[in-house]
């Protein structure tokens, strides 16, 4: 039986996954044909290796396709070109072995004679072999590379970098690849994040003959409700699919490895639990988020290295604190170097012309992990563990008794707060307060499509019940009374009649405490602080 796969390539044989067929035939025409040289450049785990080994499949009809991986050669290999020549001819000599087609013993022959009788073969050596090659090849020659960051931060692959462009400009001469194509998380014109010295040269990019790469590697609701349907003809569980795959998409926006770790919980780990013992019950709404759940308490690659990048670059950090805390508009520009990087590695997206937290579990990781970070040394996440016991009943969260305490203890505290610290530190007291209230039971993420500087909507999930919880810098009743309809619109969109609104008012003539006004039919528990 197929499986989901989070480790690793998928293989359609062996695991469940998203039918690239159309993704291939895209590539193929658009790029390989047109012999383009181009770049595969999307954060970790995006499915860059399962898309060059289908690929590879996909073009062998019409080509010879050389794939190798940088990332089986050892760092020695890049230490001069020498070296580089001989440890990348033994790589395309154990490809030609996997190899079944009619010009492997030609092949075979000169790259062996290059690694023989020139012992002393460098770079330029290489490219007059591979042009050969390229001449006498019977079918055009596709060269794929991947992991290309494993050899990211030596001079000796900027080199090969250059010799294949060089050989590109002069293609009408020099017989060479007829497409080459290189995939890794940092993209060739960042190389330079990764080189240890800092030569001008190294700024300068080798690779400007590349062709933007445009297609869209996550995958839409429609994919994963196909993928989804294959393992529903498997398994019999009658689940929603279209329901479960758009749930999925919510919290993923279709990154590929997310969207197999949530199918992957569903089907291995929820039937172990009582109310998710029914397949139906598992492939569902709950379902999604008790495996959303899971995937946040356990630490990933994903996850690692996204911690890894946060310490080194601080102001990537710095930018997604503001987004996540603030609901900060950033104007999008992929050249700011902030933005570039969060791009390159898969953390943020466009929206509507903003920079955007790429999908809702990163947002879910980055606040939990910002979050624990600071409960150490945070009174408002200690009062927040202490109240907790108060606030639970019946295992049922009280968000009204929630957003009374807070108020009480917010007035108490930072009531003499001057208006700036508190427009840019309130919603995270709040944040900071209810976490440890729900900690290990419930979860919360922010809803990224009605966040802003002024309105920020916080979405509570506890033990089934789901609570609206929208907080807001106060800016006039007209405002106050246009937010509280907003909310019951939101509220509508949730199938609840029930919603929470938390004020933070600056109005010397407020009225501290929490009441519950009714509406548009709606009853809104009102707190203001």
């Amino acid at each position: 039986m197929r499986y989901f796969n989070t480790e690793g390539a998928c293989r359609p044989d062996d695991h469940y996954m998203v039918r690239l067929d159309n993704r291939l035939a895209v590539i193929k025409n658009t790029l390989v044909d047109r012999k383009k040289y181009f770049v595969i450049n999307k954060g970790r785990q995006y499915g860059k290796t399962t898309t060059l080994k289908a690929l590879a499949q996909y073009l062998a009809e019409d080509y010879i396709v050389f794939s190798l991986d940088f990332q089986q050669m050892s760092t020695s290999t890049f230490v001069d070109d020498i070296t580089f020549v001989k440890g990348l001819v033994n790589r395309l000599l154990t490809a030609l072995k996997r190899m079944k087609i009619e010009d492997t013993e030609k092949f075979t022959e000169a790259l062996t004679s290059l690694r023989e009788k020139q012992p002393d073969a460098g770079m330029d050596d290489l490219f007059e072999c591979l042009s050969s090659i390229c001449e006498t090849s019977s079918r055009p020659i596709v060269l794929m590379i991947d992991e290309v960051d494993s050899a990211g931060n030596n001079q000796v692959f900027i080199d090969f970098l250059a010799q294949l462009r060089g050989y590109y400009l002069a293609r009408d001469e020099m017989p060479t690849f007829h497409s080459v194509i290189l995939a890794g998380v940092y993209s060739i014109k960042n190389l330079k994040l990764k080189m240890c010295a800092e030569s001008e040269h190294q700024y300068n990019s080798p690779w400007n003959i590349a062709a933007d790469f445009k297609i869209a590697m996550n995958f839409s609701a429609g994919q994963i409700a196909t993928m989804l349907g294959e393992y529903e003809a498997d398994h019999h569980t009658e689940m929603d699919i279209d329901a479960v795959a758009e749930e999925i998409y919510s919290y993923t926006s279709g990154y590929p490895v997310l969207v197999s770790t949530i199918c992957k919980y569903i089907d291995e780990d929820l039937p172990a639990y009582d109310i998710f013992a029914a397949p139906k019950d598992a492939w569902s709404k709950d379902g999604v988020a008790e495996a959303v759940k899971n995937m946040l308490k356990v630490s990933t690659p994903l996850f690692e290295s996204m911690v890894k990048q946060l310490d080194m670059y601080e102001e990537l950090r710095a930018m997604l604190e503001n987004i996540i805390y603030r609901g900060m508009k950033i104007p999008f520009s992929p050249d700011e170097k902030s933005v570039s990087i969060g791009l390159m590695f898969g953390f943020l997206t466009e929206r509507n012309g903003q920079v955007a937290v790429a999908n809702r579990i990163f947002e879910m990781y980055l606040l939990n992990l910002f979050m624990t970070e600071e409960a150490g040394k945070s009174e408002v996440y200690a009062q927040g563990g202490s109240d907790r016991i108060g606030l639970i009943r019946n295992n049922r969260l009280d968000m009204y008794l929630v957003l009374k305490k807070f108020v009480e203890y917010f007035h108490e505290v930072c009531s003499e707060k001057d208006e700036k610290f508190i427009e840019k530190f309130g919603r995270k007291f709040f944040l900071l307060y209810l976490k440890p209230i729900i900690n290990g039971t419930g979860n919360y993420y922010i809803e990224a499509q009605t966040r802003d500087e002024r309105r920020t909507d916080v979405i509570v999930d506890y033990l089934g019940e789901q609570f609206i919880v929208e907080l807001k810098i106060w800016h006039g009743s007209e405002y106050n009374e246009r937010g509280e309809r907003q909310l019951t619109e939101y509220l509508d969109y949730f199938h609840t009649d029930k919603g929470y609104l938390l004020s933070f008012n600056f109005n010397q003539k407020k009225e501290i405490g929490v009441k519950e006004i009714l509406v548009n039919g709606k009853t809104i528990v009102e707190a203001v602080v």
